[in-house]
């Protein structure tokens, strides 16, 4: 008898733990952040940890383009690609629950911050501006760099842009270790947000 009862014990104790581990997102996660943060491979971790399906604003805006990102700047000018880049946002968020990395200047769209903070849980991926110099000096991808020097761009990018990406809910750092890492740091942040 007592045996039985300590292996239903470690079989309850075994179900609880499993269980206290589920993260709910109670709404989408949107993943803002600068160029090189991590936002797609991390954004799509989260998704695939949580069951979540995972979406791309860029290669969203690319589908309904039928071309790049850097085609669409070069062709119709940012204003273009941020006018589609709001469109897709919107879209997304009227959806079911899952996990949406934006560009890197969809935050700093007025509408589309709104539209994310209305309709979802914000996380800014931060990173040391070395660490994203480093990431994005290995693509050639990247319009918003290619007309000057891309690190000093990159700099003064950073400086305009990081009062408005603190307004996200969260924020995670995005350190130059494995992208595990950052996943947990963002799961634990996520999970003191939902619970606590």
């Amino acid at each position: 008898m007592l045996k039985e009862s300590k292996k239903e014990f470690k079989g309850m104790k075994k179900k609880s733990k499993r269980y206290s581990t589920t993260l709910v997102l109670p709404k989408t996660l949107v993943l803002v952040g600068m160029m090189g943060a991590g936002k797609s491979s991390i954004g799509w971790r989260i998704a695939h940890k949580l069951g979540l399906p995972f979406n791309d604003t860029d290669q969203e805006v690319e589908r309904a383009a039928g071309c790049s990102v850097a085609d669409i700047f070069e062709t119709w000018g940012e204003k273009a690609f941020r006018d589609a880049e709001r469109r897709v946002i919107k879209r997304l968020l009227s959806a079911k629950i899952q996990v949406i990395s934006t560009g890197d200047g969809a935050f700093l769209d007025s509408e589309s911050r709104e539209l994310i903070k209305e309709s979802a849980i914000s996380l800014w991926l931060r990173a040391d501006p070395n660490i994203l110099y480093e990431r994005v000096s290995r693509r050639d991808t990247r319009p918003l760099l290619f007309d000057g020097n891309p690190k000093e761009i990159l700099e003064e990018m950073i400086e305009r842009r990081y009062p408005i990406y603190a307004e996200a809910d969260l924020t995670v750092e995005s350190n130059d270790d494995a992208h595990e890492a950052t996943l947990e740091r963002v799961m634990e942040v996520l999970k003191n947000y939902i619970y606590d």
